[in-house]
């Protein structure tokens, strides 16, 4: 058994990290209410985008607009979003295993997959990739990015798009489902438009004024790009999310591991005691003899 002088410096290096793991909890709570509260404020405008988007890629006159064409995809363009920390639980992981199991399924399609990362984790990992062409990488983003920001990462995308140089664009991101559920999922956003089927809701008779190509023109663009920032929103607010569940199990598990540790320390100095005092009667009669 370990003596009670090593048991209590274990004891106060267990409770520091308690302190470091609680006051960690406490942010990431902070954080995440913030970043739960925009995710919500833009879900509609990004659902009401994608509703558009779907109504206007059922036209025949916008099958020919450069966010809009349709290709077989014989390449593909992955958008990773991940964090620029650890300490987030499977976060980070769940990402990632979904990301290189896209990419096994793009390399038995025959498919040449391109990617960009957002977040030091996603950079890392397919930095280590023989695998993986990584095109562009993003850190240290806010967790709400500006506009300069974003476009930055959508212009790239789109060239690419318009170009020919990919005939599709995927983004690898967490959803946000609530603050105890969230998922990696992969979402399209390039070429525009949706599934008419697995989009409920989907406006039929709507008028386009002046016309539709103004519409498209003028929009279409900001709606893909709707879709792109929600996902930002969402990962950062998964992202502290499962920091402040990990850093609460981290507190609760060091709790547990202090209140062991008391228990055997009060047992190494009951033995400690008992063993003097045994010494002590023994001397007594021995004397006594």
């Amino acid at each position: 058994m370990a003596s009670t002088q090593a048991l209590k410096l274990r004891i106060r290096s267990v409770k520091n990290t308690r302190q470091i793991t609680k006051a960690m909890q406490l942010v990431a709570a902070s954080k995440m209410r913030r970043s739960q509260e925009a995710t919500k404020a833009s879900a509609p405008y990004t659902l009401a985008a994608r509703q558009l988007l779907t109504a206007l890629s059922g036209r025949a006159s916008v099958k020919d607009h450069p966010l809009f064409v349709q290709r077989p995809v014989k390449s593909r363009l992955l958008i990773v979003i991940a964090s620029d920390k650890g300490l987030a639980g499977a976060y980070n992981s769940n990402v990632l295993r979904l990301f290189t199991q896209e990419l096994a399924s793009d390399a038995k399609a025959n498919i040449r997959t391109t990617t960009i990362t957002v977040g030091k984790k996603a950079s890392q990992f397919v930095a280590r990739l023989k695998s993986a062409d990584m095109l562009g990488l993003y850190d240290e983003l806010p967790d709400r990015p500006d506009g300069k920001q974003l476009r930055a990462i959508l212009d790239n995308a789109r060239q690419l798009f318009e170009a020919g140089t990919v005939d599709a664009v995927d983004v690898i991101y967490t959803d946000f489902v609530s603050s105890i559920s969230q998922e990696a999922k992969v979402q399209r956003v390039l070429p525009a438009g949706f599934e008419p089927a697995a989009e409920a809701g989907v406006a039929k008779d709507v008028l386009y004024e002046p016309s539709v190509d103004a519409v498209l023109s003028g929009v279409a663009y900001r709606l893909v790009g709707a879709q792109l920032f929600q996902a930002l929103l969402d990962s950062r607010a998964s992202e502290h999310s499962m920091r402040m569940m990990a850093m609460k199990n981290a507190t609760d598990n060091a709790s547990d591991l202090v209140d062991d540790l008391t228990l055997a320390m009060n047992k190494a100095r009951q033995a400690a005691i008992t063993q003097e005092l045994a010494e002590i009667s023994g001397g007594v009669e021995a004397l006594n003899e």
